[in-house]
């Protein structure tokens, strides 16, 4: 494998996005469907907007750190707060990846996956929370949500879809979250597990020794989706 495309495969590069207004950068081929997509919600009266979308594999390990180290809240399969003194290397390993990716194994990193938001069903002052209980009845985002699966069922979402629509017993269920097929299918299929192995082996972040032991069956449960 060439190194730029390790490069952006986890997340080491910016040379294949582009900014896509408001300092969200995509890949610069996800930007004009995405632009697309806006246009369409917005004649129903939704304003997609982004709240994360490329995440360097420099930001991915603080994310990571934080909560291996107990700095950020870790929480367990229903949403409830973790401790993390009580957990063994290996149930502290599963319970990250739970809720955020490896660094360097983000699908963020691709520039072609995004969390998402409709800013026209709250104000300035909401604290975006990207739990699923926004996006379920009741939510702010419930009507979003609808609008969303309708589109991608009937193949008129310009090519998004959600990885991570169902529990599979991997990464939680994330109805904000969406990719651009096209072109995460292709780094999938590039990101392969003896890439994400040979990568594991170079890493010294927390539980990283853990993770390269438990490569294959973490790439199946938590990556190749």
């Amino acid at each position: 494998m060439n190194a730029e495309l390790l490069d952006q495969l986890t997340g080491s590069t910016e040379a294949h996005l582009q900014n896509c207004g408001d300092g969200v950068q995509l890949h610069k081929d996800v930007v004009a469907p995405w632009r697309a997509l806006c246009s369409d919600a917005r004649e129903d009266g939704i304003e997609l907007a982004i709240a994360s979308g490329f995440r360097s594999c420099e930001r991915q390990r603080a994310i990571w750190q934080a909560k291996a180290l107990g700095q950020r809240p870790l929480l367990d399969r229903d949403g409830q707060p973790l401790n993390i003194y009580e957990l063994t290397p290996s149930q502290l390993l599963h319970a990250i990846m739970r809720w955020s990716a490896i660094p360097g194994a983000s699908r963020h990193h691709w520039g072609t996956d995004i969390d998402i938001f409709d800013a026209s069903a709250v104000d300035e002052s909401y604290q975006l929370q990207l739990v699923p209980e926004e996006y379920a009845e009741g939510g702010p985002f419930a009507r979003m949500n609808q609008w969303l699966d309708e589109r991608i069922e009937c193949g008129f979402a310009h090519g998004f879809y959600r990885p991570y629509s169902d529990d599979l017993g991997g990464v939680a269920p994330e109805p904000w979250h969406l990719s651009y097929r096209p072109v995460s299918e292709q780094y999938l299929l590039a990101f392969t597990p003896a890439v994400f192995r040979v990568w594991l082996s170079q890493q010294d972040w927390l539980l990283a020794d853990i993770a390269l032991e438990q490569s294959d069956s973490l790439y199946e449960k938590f990556i190749a989706v």
